[in-house]
C-alpha cells in the first residue's frame, strides 16, 4: 500500500514536498519511483530510487528524490517549481527498474500540485 501527500496549491519558483508512505519492507524491498500526469496527458516519468537515482530530463536539477528506509517512505523535493509541473503526483513501486508506468506493480492514490505563474 502506497500513500501519498503534500500537494498543494505553490506559486511559481517555489518549493514544495510530496511524501509516499509505504507499507513494511517495500522501500526496501522495491525500486521506488514517482510519476506525475497532468490532465488530458499520459503519465509520465519523474524520478526513480533503489541504490542509485534517476531523473526525467525536464525536472533534473530541480527534483530530488530520496528514501528512508527505517520509515518506509519516499520523498520528492521540488524546487523552483514551474506552472508544467502542475499535476497529480504518483507514487509507485516495482521490481523492474524502467521509466514506464507499465514497469510498475503498486501504485499510491495521487497527490495534486498546482503551480500558479
Amino acid at each position: 500500500q502506497l500513500v501519498e501527500s503534500g500537494g498543494g496549491l505553490v506559486q511559481a519558483g517555489d518549493s514544495l514536498r510530496v511524501s509516499c508512505a509505504a507499507a513494511g519492507g517495500t522501500v526496501n524491498k522495491y525500486m521506488m519511483a514517482w510519476f506525475r500526469q497532468a490532465p488530458g496527458k499520459e503519465r509520465e516519468f519523474v524520478a526513480r530510487i533503489s541504490w542509485i537515482t534517476a531523473y526525467a530530463d525536464s525536472v533534473k536539477g530541480r527534483f530530488t528524490i530520496s528514501k528512508d528506509n527505517a520509515k518506509n517512505a519516499v520523498y520528492l523535493q521540488m524546487n523552483s517549481l514551474k506552472p508544467e509541473d502542475t499535476a497529480v503526483y504518483y507514487c509507485a513501486a516495482g521490481s523492474q527498474s524502467g521509466r514506464n508506468p507499465y514497469e510498475y506493480d503498486y501504485w499510491g492514490q495521487g497527490t495534486q500540485v498546482t503551480v500558479s505563474s
